[in-house]
């Protein structure tokens, strides 16, 4: 059966790929976050040679090997642009969104957004866990998502903008604070408008 596997992955045919990655570069792996590429090479795995994708992350001080051949199928991607970074600065800046699903099946959703590698999803998760502005603490499964999808929002963010994790968390931090308080500045015009008439 594992013969069997490894002869399909080798026997694929090699598409042409518009965009490959390069030794030297970091790449999103969804589950794993930014890791940088050491080298690309061929391996012998079960009698069939495939070529690989060698990406090392630092910080969990792991490597992990993915077949050329299916790399963007794992959702492996360079990092994003400049751009799509705004578009995550203006997510977070959004209202949260509220859902009336039990804890169980958002806290799934949640995970499945942030392992899906898609830097929106990421932020809408980072968004929508964020503490409540009422003041009430966040569970301990809810803190955990939210650090997990801070986490790997401000490893990709520090590494478009060319600055340190820790800055990283900061800024995205100050667009979620911004964001709240711009919020609570509308809300809190409506409100004295409403009174005054």
């Amino acid at each position: 059966m594992v013969h069997a596997a490894f002869g399909k992955t080798a026997a694929q045919a090699k598409t042409r790929d518009d965009d490959p990655f390069a030794a030297g570069e970091f790449v999103v792996y969804p589950t794993h976050g930014v890791g940088k590429v050491d080298r690309i090479g061929s391996e012998e795995i079960g009698g069939h040679k495939l070529d690989l994708i060698y990406i090392s992350f630092d910080e969990n001080k792991m490597t992990l090997r993915v077949p050329v051949a299916q790399a963007r199928v794992t959702g492996l991607r360079k990092l994003a642009t400049k751009e799509a970074m705004d578009q995550v600065l203006a997510i977070l800046a959004g209202r949260p969104r509220t859902s009336r699903l039990m804890w169980a099946k958002r806290a799934q959703e949640f995970q499945a957004k942030i392992n899906s590698g898609d830097l929106k999803s990421v932020a809408e998760v980072v968004r929508d866990l964020q503490a409540s502005a009422n003041g009430s603490a966040p569970s301990y499964s809810q803190r955990n998502l939210f650090e997990l999808a801070i986490d790997r929002l401000a490893g990709e963010f520090a590494g478009v903008t060319g600055i340190d994790k820790a800055e990283a968390i900061v800024r995205l931090t100050r667009a979620l604070t911004g964001g709240k308080s711009a919020e609570a500045e509308k809300t809190a015009a409506t409100e004295e408008a409403a009174a005054a008439d």
